[in-house]
């Protein structure tokens, strides 16, 4: 005896296929088993370094800086403060071209730089230590001529504002209303050239130039020695 097997007609709606490319739920990766799933808690980075490690790279850049300042004291003539509040990166980097080789700028905080100069002759540069500085470091007896490029940069640049807040030269501090006495301070060829004719004139000249201050004695007498060593020399 067959069996015979009839399919009767559902009266539920038939299910809809699903494309090939939809995702499908599972109730299974909605409600987990507390029990068997494993959390993984991941630890936030910290914003910001540890105070100590911050500290030490201050600290660090700090002595750099100091030893910056200690190496441009060596062989150094003149050291001079600019105002440097408001000046631009541009500027900045502008006048830098125009100094000639023998004077370097540096922009240091006043603290820094005192730390460097303390003990020494440049101490007399303490009245600088004021608001925010660039600092002229002049390697060379020509002075008026290291001066010049900033004079000329100030006028071209409209930065009355930013004036020289003072300087040394041999141990003596100048402020900025006796940077005439620096700008107009005759050049070694001039002093020599002074010293030569006043050989070759009248007894009177010659203790003229002899009473001259003692550095532009010196300084003409060392431009006269050089001048016999390199005759000699040849």
């Amino acid at each position: 005896m067959e069996a015979n097997l009839f399919t009767l007609p559902s009266s539920r709606p038939p299910t809809p296929t699903l494309p090939s490319n939809s995702h499908k739920v599972s109730l299974k990766s909605h409600f987990r088993n507390p029990f068997l799933t494993t959390h993984h808690h991941h630890c936030r980075r910290p914003k910001f370094a540890p105070l100590t490690i911050r500290s030490a790279i201050s600290r660090t850049k700090k002595e750099e800086t100091v030893e910056s300042v200690k190496l441009q004291l060596q062989g150094c003539y003149l050291i001079a403060g600019i105002g440097y509040k408001g000046f631009t990166v541009k500027q900045f980097q502008e006048l830098r071209r125009q100094l000639p080789e023998s004077s370097k700028l540096l922009v240091a905080k006043n603290t820094l730089v005192y730390k460097a100069i303390e003990g020494t002759q440049w101490e007399a540069l303490k009245p600088c230590m004021k608001g925010m500085n660039a600092w002229l470091f002049v390697h060379s007896e020509e002075i008026p001529t290291a001066i010049k490029p900033y004079r000329e940069f100030q006028r071209e640049k409209k930065l009355e504002g930013n004036d020289f807040t003072g300087a040394v030269f041999e141990g003596k501090f100048y402020g900025p209303e006796e940077f005439k006495a620096l700008e107009s301070l005759p050049s070694r060829a001039e002093i020599y050239a002074k010293i030569l004719g006043s050989l070759k004139g009248p007894a009177s000249a010659v203790v003229g130039t002899l009473q001259a201050p003692a550095r532009n004695l010196v300084m003409t007498l060392q431009a006269y020695v050089k001048k016999l060593e390199e005759e000699g020399g040849s």
